[in-house]
C-alpha cells in the first residue's frame, strides 16, 4: 500500500489525477443520432441532476470526436452498462477494436423518442434532449432533460483505477 506524502508533491496536477483514479464510478455509453450523424463514447462522469424536472448531467472532453456531433444533434441517450457489457464500454472508449470498424455493431440498439441509440441490454437508459451546456476547463458539461427512461435488474459495470469491474457486495439499508 502506498501512503500519501505529508507534504504537497511538486506536481500537484499529476497527484490529483492519481488521487481521482481511486474514485469508483458507474460506466455509461452516451450515444447520439440525428442530422449531424451517429456517434457514441464511454463516460464515467454522469450523474442525476434533478428529479423534477427529470434531468441528468454528463461531462465530456471537448476534444472528443463525438462532442460536436452531440451538440449539433441536440439529443443524447445515456446507456448505463451492466457488468456483462464491459466489451461495449471498451469499444466505445476506443480501448478495443470495433467489429468491422463500426462500434455500434457490438450491441443491439433501439430508438426511443429522441432517436438516439438506446442499448437494448443496458441496465438503464435515459433518452435526453440537451437543455443546457457550458464549458469548464477541458470539458463541456451537458444537462439533459430526460424525455424517456427504462431499466432492468442487474449488476452495474464500475470503473476505478483504470480498470473495469463490478460491485462485489453492497450493504443494504434496513426498511
Amino acid at each position: 500500500m502506498r501512503l500519501c506524502p505529508a507534504r504537497k508533491p511538486a506536481n500537484i496536477a499529476a497527484w490529483k489525477r492519481l488521487a481521482l483514479r481511486q474514485l469508483a464510478s458507474g460506466v455509461s455509453v452516451v450515444t447520439t443520432d440525428g442530422p449531424a450523424g451517429r456517434a457514441g463514447l464511454t463516460v464515467s462522469a454522469m450523474c442525476s441532476l434533478s428529479a423534477d424536472p427529470p434531468a441528468l448531467l454528463i461531462c465530456i472532453n471537448r476534444q472528443s470526436r463525438a462532442m460536436e456531433t452531440l451538440r449539433r444533434n441536440g439529443v443524447f441517450c445515456v446507456n448505463v452498462l451492466a457488468i456483462e457489457q464491459m466489451d461495449v464500454a471498451r469499444i466505445f472508449a476506443g480501448q478495443d477494436s470495433a467489429p468491422g470498424g463500426d462500434k455500434f455493431a457490438c450491441a443491439r440498439w433501439d430508438q426511443l423518442v429522441t432517436g438516439a441509440p438506446a442499448a437494448a441490454d443496458a441496465l438503464a437508459v435515459f433518452d435526453c434532449r440537451i437543455a443546457q451546456g457550458m464549458p469548464y476547463g477541458s470539458h463541456d458539461i451537458l444537462i439533459g432533460a430526460v424525455a424517456e427512461a427504462r431499466m432492468r435488474e442487474g449488476q452495474p459495470l464500475v470503473y476505478s483505477n483504470r480498470a473495469y469491474g463490478g460491485v462485489a457486495r453492497l450493504a443494504m439499508g434496513e426498511e
